[in-house]
């Protein structure tokens, strides 16, 4: 049987302030700017599997990349996985937040419209 998940693709923080947080990270912990809206940013590691997404909003911890959200609701639901949001568009392409057996909440997204497109300080100017 072959896995929903891809990978990880973030793991998000609550900030206060996405300055302060990009000071502790970036530049106290050599996290690299990847890229930044008005409430969240990304931050790349050495890797480059995973980001460290900061955010001042309250959105789950963990983030799980799948090829197709549509396709894959059918079977966290069959599962037994319960839908508490969406599924719903993002920038970068769809997304829903899960709940699976535990009581465990986290999203999955895809990417099915690309990724954000940057300034060279970072900040998002579209989707490539």
């Amino acid at each position: 049987m072959k896995s929903v998940f891809t990978n990880i693709d973030c793991v998000s923080f609550h900030v206060d302030s996405l300055d302060e947080g990009i000071a502790f990270y970036r530049d106290s912990l050599g996290l690299r700017l990847l890229w930044r809206t008005e409430d969240s940013c990304g931050l790349g590691m050495d890797e480059d599997i995973s980001e460290l997404v900061l955010t001042t909003r309250d959105i789950p911890i963990a983030q799980f990349k799948v090829d197709s959200v549509d396709a894959v609701l059918p079977v966290f639901i069959a599962a037994g996985a319960v839908v508490d949001y969406g599924p719903f568009d993002i920038d970068i392409g769809r997304c829903a937040v899960i709940r699976d057996l535990f009581g465990n909440r986290y999203c999955i997204l895809d990417m099915t419209n690309g990724k954000y497109a940057t300034d060279e300080n970072g900040n998002v100017t579209g989707v490539k």
